[in-house]
């Protein structure tokens, strides 16, 4: 079991621009792409990785730092620590069992594909980790690693189901025909966003407001563009922070700079994808009439949206509000998000696709959520912390952990479900 173990971290240790291309090579030969075409799509797959992360890690090393700022000077005090998802994926992996949730939950993806229970093939084995929290999780809080194993699995069975609901959403409103998101962090609200949304559509006013970033360019013309847009976002972001002028007209252009090359970075990662998704569709049409197959991807490649890019940032000062609107006043929020805020725009890819790109309902709907991340947030740490000290983590100080991009509704459930049994 250790070696095996070891064999997991070895592989997972190339990072998803080397195992996705890989996966994406093999997936094509299998479905009859060819090899050339097979592995050009995945070299320009693992390119496209190359470049959002690239544009991630420019998010994140600036909002860091400004959420930083802005929380020192408002003088927030709360004792749990944000470590951020890399961090807890790795902590997670770390789990004694969390090797078997590759192989398990690929058997489980292939024979509900089979059954004709979903039609979803998630090939996103990096972010397998998710399933692998929540067993980590329940390990944390029993002790028990078998039912941490089985809770792992059920999330991996929620997540193909919604991932095949929200599907139409990311054809219609992203332009990916075929491409689904088993990706909890994305889908993790579902079961909550999907009647908000019905609310939200007869709250008379409410439901006339729109503005997405088409609209908005129409009406302020240059200032509406998305490179605007994410300048005049990350300078309010700045002067909230206390910048002085270098800072917000440095912070300014660097949100803008986001706004305008995550969508080519993602352009170049489905000019990799759409050989593959016809490929797919080809070998199902051949062998499976009448059955259609989506690739179930990480909800990173939704980022290329405006809209996507844009709620997330304004999402940015509202949930520090959250934090201490939840925590110093009204006591059920521990948890100072830092290193998780780059993470918003994640969670609210597909709250945006189901609002068709209206900024406003986007916005509504983000608040109740990320107010319902911190409360999970909190109310996950001590599992969390449970797990990396189980893992030979070292917290400085007696430390508590946490994140924003595990805490969410259907993680929290099953956590606290399988975590009853003995």
């Amino acid at each position: 079991m250790q070696a095996f173990q070891q064999g997991v971290q070895y592989l997972l240790s190339f990072g998803v621009t080397v195992i996705l291309p890989l996966i994406i090579f093999i997936l094509g030969m299998c479905m009859g792409a060819g090899f050339t075409r097979s592995l050009r799509s995945g070299i320009t797959i693992g390119i496209g990785f190359v470049g959002i992360n690239l544009v991630i890690g420019l998010l994140t090393g600036q909002l860091g730092p400004a959420a930083t700022a802005m929380t020192q000077r408002f003088g927030l005090n709360l004792e749990i620590v944000d470590i951020g998802w890399p961090a807890m994926a790795a902590i997670s992996w770390a789990w004694q069992m969390a090797g078997l949730m590759i192989p398990i939950v690929l058997i489980i993806n292939f024979i509900m594909i089979g059954l004709k229970l979903t039609k979803t093939m998630n090939i996103d084995i990096w972010n397998y980790w998710q399933f692998a929290f929540i067993g980590a999780a329940v390990f944390g809080t029993s002790g028990a690693h078998h039912w941490g194993i089985v809770a792992g699995v059920v999330g991996a069975i929620i997540a193909l189901i919604l991932a095949d609901y929200t599907q139409k959403y990311i054809a219609e409103y992203f332009k990916m025909p075929g491409i689904s998101f088993p990706h909890l962090t994305a889908l993790g609200f579902m079961p909550l966003v999907i009647p908000l949304n019905w609310v939200f559509d007869r709250i008379p006013g409410i439901n006339k407001l729109y503005a997405n970033p088409e609209t908005i360019r129409k009406r302020f013309g240059l200032f509406g563009e998305p490179m605007m847009m994410g300048l005049i976002i990350g300078a309010i972001l700045a002067v909230i922070a206390g910048y002085d002028l270098r800072g917000v007209l440095g912070l300014g252009i660097t949100m803008g700079s986001v706004m305008f090359i995550m969508p080519k970075m993602v352009a170049i990662l489905m000019e990799g994808l759409i050989p593959i998704s016809d490929a797919a569709r080809e070998f199902m049409a051949k062998h499976f009439k009448g059955r259609e197959i989506y690739i179930g991807l990480d909800a990173a490649v939704s980022l290329g949206e405006p809209s996507v890019i844009a709620v997330g940032l304004v999402m940015v000062p509202i949930t520090i509000a959250l934090a201490i609107l939840l925590g110093p006043v009204m006591g059920i929020n521990r948890m100072l998000p830092l290193a998780d805020l780059a993470v918003i725009p994640f969670i609210v890819c597909l709250i945006t696709a189901m609002s068709k790109g209206n900024v406003i309902r986007s916005v509504f709907v983000a608040t109740i959520v990320m107010a319902l991340v911190l409360v999970f947030a909190t109310l996950l740490s001590p599992a969390q912390t449970s797990v990396a000290l189980a893992s030979g983590v070292d917290l400085q100080g007696n430390a508590e952990i946490g994140n924003l991009d595990r805490a969410n509704l259907i993680t929290w459930v099953l956590v606290n479900i399988f975590a009853l049994f003995p």
